[in-house]
């Protein structure tokens, strides 16, 4: 027995719900009309060329060793302490990002960032100065160069002179960007609770 919009097997679904292979095919025939409109109205031409240079991984014998450069930390009778450090080849030269800070006995002295590249006599030289330990007062606790030749960092500062050093109240996500001859930093808070 049927009854009107039911079978004896169930209901049956509308006209517009029920698919088939004829539905199907008109359906990818549409989507292939639309992509070939575009192509025809825009094609590509040539081949992708990237917006900014690429940093290419570098031979560890080629990257500047900043444990031989001369670093602008004015650290008294203490030695400089290296944290962090992440090589590439940016712009096609051989470097070497670095976070460094005077050795000091206790406390928890704020990074420096330095960008190395080899001098003309072979000896690594300061390029550029990212971060400056006295003005900043940060300490870095993450650094990379990304593929795209941009550096980025994380860091922890404190907020005044009445927090204890133990215990940074502040926290902040760094990058570096070449713009012409310079590197351009911008710096964003990171949320309170991920100090």
């Amino acid at each position: 027995m049927t009854t009107s919009g039911m079978t004896s097997g169930g209901p049956k679904a509308p006209g517009h719900a029920r698919s088939g292979l004829k539905h199907w095919a008109l359906v990818a025939a549409g989507c292939g009309a639309v992509v070939a409109g575009a192509l025809a109205a825009d094609p590509a031409q040539g081949t992708p060329t990237p917006v900014r240079p690429t940093a290419e991984p570098v031979p560890a014998a080629a990257a500047p060793d900043p444990g031989k450069a001369e670093l602008p930390l004015d650290c008294g009778p203490f030695g400089v302490s290296v944290a962090l450090r992440a090589s590439a080849a940016v712009d096609g030269v051989p470097s070497t990002v670095v976070a460094a800070h005077c050795a000091a006995g206790n406390g928890t002295p704020p990074d420096g960032v330095y960008l190395l590249t080899n001098g003309p006599d072979g000896r690594p030289k300061v390029a550029e100065t990212l971060l400056d330990p006295v003005k900043d007062g940060l300490t870095v606790t993450a650094l990379t160069i990304r593929s795209d030749g941009a550096i980025r960092g994380h860091a922890q500062g404190w907020s005044s002179d009445d927090v204890p050093r133990c215990c940074p109240d502040r926290a902040v996500d760094l990058s570096w960007t070449r713009q012409g001859e310079d590197w351009v930093r911008a710096q964003s808070a990171v949320p309170a609770g991920q100090v």
